[in-house]
């Protein structure tokens, strides 16, 4: 190894055109480039490398290239990209092996075509912003043919052309759902301006109408996106058509204040239907018709007062008997939800200690299956007993679930071999570091040996990813 320290040059890094956001460290002497500056450790990729069962397969753009394809390094340290316009120096590579040298090249490439995908993904999940995406594939496309990097150029140039060409399509679109949208807002406010103005000139359902144009008044609100001309025009007819309703309303009120002895009859009616529906066991039926009873009773207006408070006194204590019968039944529900609890408590205690993953998996699993079957069968329990009860199964299940996971990553072949090939850096520099110390260079050694400690670290942390057990 040469004492001068290791140096790598490319056309573009001095003058201010190169498509990577900054100058590069050079890299540092050795076999093979290490990782990258600011790059997540190499145990920490391995980590994330190692594959789920789950896991969707990572897109081939953002794989790294293979520059040897693509490139090469001759005799004097110059570095050649290969193009369909033939070949092109795109540095200097003054480091050492030539392999290192291509890698290099090769990394400016693969931040070059991360630049590309994003572009690609951004026209795709922002299309209102075609135009801006367009503006940033142009200026790439300038870049791209005088670009200090070794890797397809060729493809990366007609992606980044694709991304042009279909940016005015994708722009226009865009344009289209934004007029969709506007139509679709002007459409739904003249509907409910439509149904507003029905209710303000026919409906006598006072309460379920004055809910309705509440509810009409808050949809109106969350829709957006329309000219102010056309918005003024349509709250002008819904405006119109809710105090046309209050008007209305308020007319019928004032007249059942004169004609109370009509609203004695009308509450009357409703405490003869409340008590024939008292003794009902159809819970849910009756409940939500003495919601409705009361809603008339609310609608009614006020009868002579003697009148209306003795009336109300019965039409509440019908209620109440409805409503505590309603109670009662619940309560022996409850009960009979206790008895599920427990014997949902004897089954746990049945299976607790039958079900042993790390033992037999596969067993496990089958007698899982029969716990989850009789969970079932046995029915509901208490809301307040709920948690507990499944908190327990769960966490049976989950160790089963995580015995099996833990079973898979022992087995996978590709996290072990990731953790080989940490082991064979490992061995690189202290081979690398032997030879300084024949050599007599005491400084090279050190440091060969101090990068072999590193490798080792992240090849023992690679190593407790994958569970070898």
């Amino acid at each position: 190894m040469s004492d001068q320290a290791p140096t790598a040059t490319g056309g573009q890094d001095s003058g201010g055109s190169s498509p990577t956001p900054g100058p590069r460290p050079g890299p540092r002497p050795g076999p093979r480039p290490g990782p990258r500056p600011g790059a997540p450790s190499p145990a920490a990729m391995a980590k994330k490398a190692a594959p789920s069962p789950a896991s969707v397969p990572e897109p081939a753009a953002h794989r790294p290239s293979d520059p040897s394809k693509w490139g090469r390094v001759d005799e004097t340290g110059a570095v050649f990209v290969r193009t369909a316009d033939g070949e092109r120096q795109v540095g200097s590579w003054q480091a050492g092996d030539p392999s290192e040298g291509l890698a290099h090249f090769g990394l400016r490439f693969d931040d070059l075509a991360a630049e590309v995908t994003l572009l690609e993904t951004r026209l795709d999940t922002h299309p209102q912003d075609a135009r801006k995406t367009r503006a940033s594939a142009e200026a790439l496309a300038e870049q791209i043919p005088t670009a200090s990097a070794v890797g397809d150029l060729d493809s990366l140039s007609a992606r980044v052309a694709s991304i042009i060409e279909r940016s005015g399509e994708v722009e226009a679109k865009a344009r289209q759902r934004k007029d969709e949208q506007r139509a679709a807002a002007i459409a739904r406010k003249e509907e409910l301006a439509t149904e507003a103005e029905q209710i303000g000139a026919e409906s006598t359902q006072w309460k379920a109408a004055g809910d309705r144009l509440r509810e009409i008044l808050e949809e109106w609100k969350t829709i957006r996106g329309i000219d102010r001309k056309t918005d003024d025009a349509l709250w002008k007819r819904f405006s119109k058509a809710r105090e046309s309703f209050n008007r209305r309303r308020g007319s019928h009120f004032a007249e059942l204040d004169r004609n109370r002895a009509s609203v004695k009859r009308v509450k009357e009616d409703l405490v003869e239907r409340a008590e024939a529906m008292s003794g009902s066991t159809d819970w849910n039926d009756t409940a939500t018709a003495y919601r409705r009873l009361m809603d008339e009773w609310k609608a009614a207006g006020r009868a002579p007062r003697e009148a209306d408070d003795a009336l109300w006194k019965r039409f509440k204590a019908a209620q109440d008997t409805f409503f505590d019968a309603r109670h009662a039944a619940a309560a022996e529900r409850d009960a009979e939800f206790e008895d599920n609890a427990k014997a949902k408590e004897a089954l746990l205690a049945e299976f607790e200690g039958r079900i042993d993953p790390t033992a037999d998996l596969a067993a496990a699993r089958s007698t899982l299956r029969e716990l989850q079957s009789r969970w079932e069968e046995i029915g509901k329990v208490p809301r307040n007993r709920m948690n507990s009860l499944e908190s327990r199964i769960r966490a049976i299940e989950k160790s089963v679930s995580t015995a099996a996971d833990t079973e898979w990553r022992r087995t996978d072949p590709e996290a072990k071999a990731r953790a080989r090939q940490f082991w064979d850096r490992v061995r690189d520099f202290e081979e690398q570091a032997n030879k300084a110390e024949a050599a007599g260079k005491a400084k090279d050694a050190e440091k060969a040996r101090a990068q072999a400690a590193q490798w080792r670290e992240w090849a023992e942390a690679a190593e407790n990813a994958v569970d070898t057990r």
